[in-house]
C-alpha cells in the first residue's frame, strides 16, 4: 500500500462514523421519481448468528444484549440492517429454526425486553432491524404440534400433514418404505428428509405418519388450511408492531408440497447421508406458494416505514427468481435470495460465471433489485471456498470488491469482514450441528462457518468470559480480530470499511446502471457503473486468475474519455493508473476506478 493511500484511507476511517450515521439517517431520493426510494435498495444487509456474535452473560453462548454490545462496530462499519437469525424459544435441536413460540425470546438469548432494547439501538444508530422467519415448520414441543399429536379430534388436528400411510404388502412399495414400517402400514410415498432418513415420522398417539422435511422434531405445517395462515400472520404482526424492520423468511419455497402426495422420481445414485437421490418437482416451489408471498407482502406493506421480505428461495434459473420478485407485478419478495452466483455451479469462481449470473440477475427480474451475497451460516466461508490456499487474502478482497461494487442490495455475514475462517470439526466427537453427526465424514455439519466472532486478541476472542464456548473459538483469532484489524490501514476490515464507504458515497455505486465490460476475458470480470443523471462512471476490473493479465477498459467510451483516476485498489501496482487502456491487473486483484 503506498503512502499516499495510506494517508487517504486514515482520513476516511477518521470520519467515516460522523459520515456513516449521517447518511443512514437521511433518506435517499431516487433522481427518477423525486421519491424516496426503500430503504433496503441503499442499505448493506449483515446477518448475525446470535448464538455466536457475543455472550454477556458467560454462559459460552451469544445472546441479544451481545448483539446491543456492539452495535458501534456495525455503524461504523457502514452496515443499514441486520438480519438476526432465530432467538425464538426453542428446544435447539436445529439451533434455533426448530420454534416453540412465535411471540417470545428464548431465555438463552434474552428477554423481550432486550429485543426491544435491540431494536431501539439500532434505530438510534439509523440502522434496522429484520428477523428470521420460519414458516414452514414448527418445533414437535409447539403447543400446537402437541394438540395435534395428541389426538385426531383436536383443535389443532388438521395444522400439520398427517397421513394414514399405506400397507406395507402395498404394490410398489419399495425397501426403502419398509425400513420405516409401523402397525403394518409404511409412510404414503418415498420422501426423504433434507438431515436424512424418511420424510415421514410414526406418531403412536394419532397411529398416522406426519411429514417433516427438515428434522423429525419439525413437523411442517399445513398451510392449506387458514387457521394456520392466520396463526402465523397475527406472528408476524407481533414482531412488526413492536418495530422490526422486516423478514427473511426461512425455507419459503418450501411450504407447500404435493398434495396427492405422489412419489418423488428418482435420479439414481445415493446423497451425503446415504439416501436416494430425488427429484424435487413435488415439494419444492409449487404454485401455492406465490399466493401466499402475495399476502405476506401485502401485510408488510401495510406498515410505515417499507418493511423488507427476504427469502431463502430455491431457483435454478433467473425465469425462476424472477417469479418470486412477482415478476412483472413486482408484488412477492422485495429481496429474493439468489444462490445461484456464489453458491450454484460447476466453476462458481470465475469471470465467466459471475458476468452470466450477475448479469442476468441484473436484467432478468423485471428490474427487482438483485440480492448479492457469498457466506451465509450453513455453508463454508467464502474465502475458503474460493481460496486456493495461497491467495485466501487477495480472493476475499476480490469477493468483497463485486459484492458492493455491483447492482444491487449487498448482504454480507458476520465474520467475513475480518477474514474469518471456516473451522471444520475433524473429529466427529466435535460436532455440535445434528446433521454433521448424521452425515459424518461425508456431511461434517455446519459449525465450521458458525464459529465464535473474533472482538479482540484476549481470551475467547472477547466474545464471552467463559472458556467453555458453545463452539471453539477459531485459533487464528490472534491476528483476525477487530481489535488488531482496526487498527491496521491494510487489514480486510479496512477494506470492507473503505469499500462501503466508496459505495455509499459514489452515485454511479449506489443507484447507477451496469454495463458489462470485455464480455469475452475468461479471466478478468470488468464493468461500469453510470450515474442515475449520466454524469460520471466507475469501472471496476477484478482478475480471477493467479496470472496477471491486461484489459482494454476504454472501449465504448467516447474520445478523450480514457483518461482514469484510481479510486481503490487491493495491490500497490494499480495506484496510479491513469489510463483505461493496457491495464495490467496483478493475480486476484481488484481495481475501482473513474473514468475522466
Amino acid at each position: 500500500m503506498t503512502f499516499c493511500y495510506r494517508i487517504l484511507l486514515s482520513l476516511l476511517l477518521l470520519f467515516l462514523p460522523l459520515s456513516l450515521s449521517a447518511q443512514s439517517a437521511a433518506p435517499q431520493v431516487s433522481p427518477a421519481t423525486a421519491q424516496p426510494a426503500p430503504w433496503w435498495k441503499h442499505a448493506v444487509l449483515y446477518e448475525v448468528y446470535p448464538r455466536s456474535y457475543g455472550d454477556t452473560n458467560g454462559d459460552g453462548i451469544g445472546d441479544l444484549n451481545g448483539i446491543t454490545e456492539h452495535l458501534d462496530y456495525l455503524q461504523q462499519l457502514g452496515i443499514g440492517a441486520i438480519w438476526i437469525a432465530p432467538f425464538y424459544p426453542s428446544p435447539q435441536v436445529d439451533f434455533g429454526y426448530d420454534i416453540s413460540n412465535y411471540q417470545d425470546v428464548d431465555p438463552q438469548f434474552g428477554t423481550l425486553a432486550d429485543l426491544d432494547r435491540l431494536t431501539r439501538e439500532t434505530k438510534r444508530r439509523g440502522m434496522r432491524l429484520v428477523v428470521d422467519m420460519v414458516l414452514n415448520h414448527t418445533s414437535d414441543q409447539h403447543p400446537w404440534f402437541r394438540g395435534s399429536a395428541g389426538s385426531r379430534n383436536s383443535a389443532k388436528a388438521n395444522w400439520y400433514i398427517w397421513n394414514d400411510g399405506i400397507p406395507a404388502t402395498a404394490p410398489g412399495v419399495t425397501p426403502y418404505q419398509k425400513r420405516y414400517e409401523h402397525d403394518g402400514k409404511v409412510p404414503p410415498n418415498n420422501w426423504i428428509s433434507m438431515f436424512g432418513g424418511s420424510a415421514w415420522e410414526w406418531s403412536p398417539f394419532r397411529k398416522q405418519f406426519y411429514y417433516h422435511r427438515f428434522y423429525k422434531q419439525q413437523p411442517d405445517l399445513n398451510w392449506r388450511n387458514p387457521e394456520v395462515e392466520a396463526a402465523m400472520f397475527a406472528a408476524m404482526r407481533f414482531w412488526l408492531d413492536r418495530g422490526v424492520s422486516g423478514f427473511r423468511l426461512d425455507a419459503i419455497s418450501m411450504i407447500y408440497e404435493d398434495e396427492r402426495l405422489r412419489s418423488a422420481k428418482e435420479l439414481g445414485g445415493v446423497d451425503a447421508l446415504g439416501d436416494p437421490r430425488l427429484d424435487k418437482l413435488y415439494l419444492d416451489n409449487l404454485p401455492e406458494v406465490h399466493g401466499l408471498v402475495r399476502r405476506i407482502r401485502a401485510l408488510v406493506d401495510s406498515y410505515p416505514d417499507h418493511p423488507v421480505l427476504l427469502g431463502e428461495t430455491s431457483t435454478a434459473n433467473v425465469a425462476d427468481l424472477d417469479h418470486w420478485y412477482g415478476g412483472a407485478s413486482q408484488d412477492e419478495l422485495h429481496l429474493p435470495i439468489n444462490f445461484m452466483i456464489g453458491f450454484v455451479g460447476t466453476n462458481i469462481f470465475s469471470a465467466d460465471h459471475f458476468r452470466t449470473t450477475i448479469g442476468e440477475a441484473e436484467t432478468g427480474t423485471h428490474g427487482g433489485q438483485p440480492l448479492i451475497f457469498f457466506d451465509n451460516h450453513d455453508i463454508d466461508r467464502s474465502i475458503d471456498r474460493f481460496g486456493d490456499g495461497v491467495h485466501n487474502q487477495q480472493i476475499a478482497r476480490l469477493i468483497a470488491t463485486v459484492l458492493f461494487t455491483v447492482r444491487g442490495t449487498p448482504l454480507t455475514y458476520y465474520g467475513a469482514p475480518l477474514g474469518m475462517t471456516t473451522q471444520t470439526p475433524t473429529r466427529k466427537e466435535d460436532v455440535r450441528d445434528p446433521w454433521g453427526i448424521a452425515g459424518w465424514p461425508k456431511q461434517k455439519g455446519r459449525d465450521g462457518e458458525r464459529t465464535p466472532m473474533q472482538w479482540t486478541p484476549g481470551p475467547q476472542a472477547g466474545f464471552s468470559t467463559n472458556s467453555n464456548t458453545w463452539l471453539p473459538v477459531a485459533p487464528n483469532y490472534r491476528t483476525l480480530n477487530v481489535q488488531t484489524e482496526s487498527a491496521d490501514p491494510g487489514s480486510m476490515l479496512n477494506w470492507y470499511r473503505t469499500l462501503i464507504a466508496l459505495r455509499r458515497s459514489t452515485p454511479a455505486l449506489l443507484d447507477g446502471s451496469m454495463t458489462m465490460l470485455n464480455p469475452d476475458d475468461h479471466n478478468v470480470f470488468a464493468y461500469r457503473r453510470t450515474a442515475p443523471d449520466g454524469k460520471g462512471s466507475v469501472l471496476v476490473a477484478v482478475n480471477i486468475s493467479a496470472a496477471p493479465h491486461t484489459v482494454q477498459l476504454g472501449t465504448g467510451f467516447a474520445a478523450g474519455a480514457q483518461k482514469a483516476r484510481t479510486l481503490l485498489a487491493s495491490d500497490p501496482a494499480l495506484q496510479n493508473v491513469t489510463s483505461l487502456d493496457n491495464l495490467v491487473l496483478p493475480p486476484f486483484s481488484s481495481w475501482v476506478g473513474e473514468a475522466q
